[in-house]
């Protein structure tokens, strides 16, 4: 019955509902990541005075790049240049590198610079895909 048509793998509301899912998994698990950076790793008074110690691990490491990119407002800068990129230039692969950049800067202290980073990307959603006419249809 279906052999002589060929049918797309994804239709209709599935189609749009893959990217969106996969956008929202994306900032979950960012999210989820500088969660653990945050309160596991940085904030964790027994891990700092080991590394501070001079305890020589992965995890002393980690703590000692993440601190050194945050005093330095990189998570936020990273996210406002994508958010830029985006709003520019709009793509599902940049917002979501747009989205992941500003969720970790708004957790990992960088809240300025990730908060306008995440109003540009947000705005822009609400451009027209590049070919649509903004008058309306009859």
């Amino acid at each position: 019955m279906f052999s002589s048509s060929k049918l797309s793998r994804f239709s209709g509301a599935t189609a749009i509902a893959w990217p969106v899912l996969s956008l929202a998994a994306l900032g979950l698990v960012v999210l989820g990541a500088a969660l653990y950076l945050r309160y596991e790793i940085i904030e964790n008074v027994p891990l700092g005075l080991a590394c501070e110690a001079g305890r020589q691990s992965l995890t002393c490491t980690v703590r000692d790049a993440v601190i050194v990119l945050f005093n330095q407002n990189a998570f936020g800068w990273v996210a406002v240049i994508v958010g830029v990129i985006q709003f520019w230039r709009p793509n599902a692969v940049v917002l979501g590198v747009g989205l992941g950049a500003s969720l970790a800067g708004l957790v990992l202290y960088n809240t300025n610079a990730s908060a306008l980073a995440l109003a540009l990307l947000v705005l822009s959603l609400a451009r027209l895909s590049p070919g649509a006419s903004s008058a309306p249809s009859k």
